[in-house]
């Protein structure tokens, strides 16, 4: 292959070789094991500094742990955002932890609390399992929640960036 990606087709080493010193580049092996081996005309420093690039980028896309935490008394407006920022948190294959917080006198209804984890459970349920149940330590309840496979992943609140379209009896008397 050469230096723009055509195919230049089988050729005898040495005059891959020639040719790539010609072009002032590399002959570099790409698949050692293919019959022909297949070799490109690249800048070997350039070569190298993209597969590097590459081997970085498959490290960073492993699932990272995101927490939500939410309080007992929280407004449904808010915990509509949190939820989403959820969905879109395991959208993308990271873990969710979600945390509850209480506050001085929230410790005596922590009955509250678990009402809530299990709404967040439920909510969340076409997106991800639970990998830890909702669990009570000190002032907090914790609940760990995965993602499920891509394909099984259905969100059930709206993207932020998802105009709404409006009705057309709206517009029809703006209209008239």
């Amino acid at each position: 292959m050469g230096a723009t990606s055509e195919q230049l087709g089988v050729m005898k080493l040495s005059e891959a070789i020639k040719r790539a010193q010609g072009m002032g580049l590399d002959l570099v092996e790409v698949a050692p094991t293919a019959n022909p081996p297949v070799c490109k005309i690249v800048d070997f420093g350039k070569f190298r500094y993209d597969i590097s690039k590459q081997e970085k980028d498959k490290k960073a896309s492993g699932t990272k742990l995101k927490e939500i935490k939410f309080r007992v008394n929280i407004d449904d407006h808010d915990y509509l955002t949190k939820i989403r920022h959820g969905e879109q948190f395991l959208d993308k294959g990271n873990k969710v932890r979600v945390q509850l917080q209480f506050r001085g006198r929230e410790m005596a209804h922590q009955e509250f609390g678990m009402q809530l984890m299990s709404k967040v459970r439920d909510d969340l349920a076409t997106m991800a399992q639970v990998e830890m149940e909702p669990k009570a330590a000190g002032r907090n309840i914790t609940m760990t929640l995965s993602p499920l496979p891509a394909n099984k992943r259905k969100r059930r609140f709206s993207l932020e960036d998802e105009e709404i379209e409006p009705d057309k009896d709206a517009t029809e008397e703006a209209g008239d």
